[in-house]
């Protein structure tokens, strides 16, 4: 069986649909999570989201033991988390950090990401598409085709 894809998210993201839907959106993550796994086609797919800094190190760490390639939205984690930083740095899988909004085109505080040193390529600014660019992104990293449907 072919190694997964990860995706994984941080704070808050459980509230996409009703949170600040003029930044991030109507789709929910379970929308999210739908068009991950069409445009992943036959890799399976595992998704996932997290308040807690500590579980998303886990998850990061088990991606880096299982996964063939990882997509991060760290949602505020990547602007805060050395912690974040030193757990993709200590993994060898392809990552690709991704956001909905733009960062750098917001308050300045979002504008410093502590996850793109360890990113191979970052996603922003395209709303929920930029999870299905992301994983088209991953998956091309890792040799897989992905869907066309």
């Amino acid at each position: 069986m072919a190694r997964p894809l990860y995706v994984l998210n941080g704070p808050n993201l459980n509230r996409l649909g009703t949170r600040e839907p003029e930044i991030y959106g109507s789709d929910t993550l379970a929308d999210i999570e739908q068009a991950c796994v069409r445009v992943a086609g036959a890799r399976p797919v595992v998704f996932r989201q997290t308040n807690h800094e500590g579980e998303l190190i886990d998850w990061i760490h088990e991606a880096g033991d299982r996964g063939c390639a990882l997509v991060l939205n760290p949602a505020g984690f990547g602007h805060t988390s050395v912690a974040l930083l030193d757990a993709l740095r200590s993994i060898s899988i392809p990552v690709i950090e991704c956001h909905l909004s733009n960062p750098a085109a917001r308050e300045e505080f979002r504008q410093v990401s502590f996850v793109s040193p360890a990113a191979t390529g970052v996603v922003s600014g395209f709303g929920p598409a930029s999870y299905e660019m992301a994983v088209e992104a991953a998956l091309r990293l890792v040799g897989s085709a992905p869907s066309k449907s």
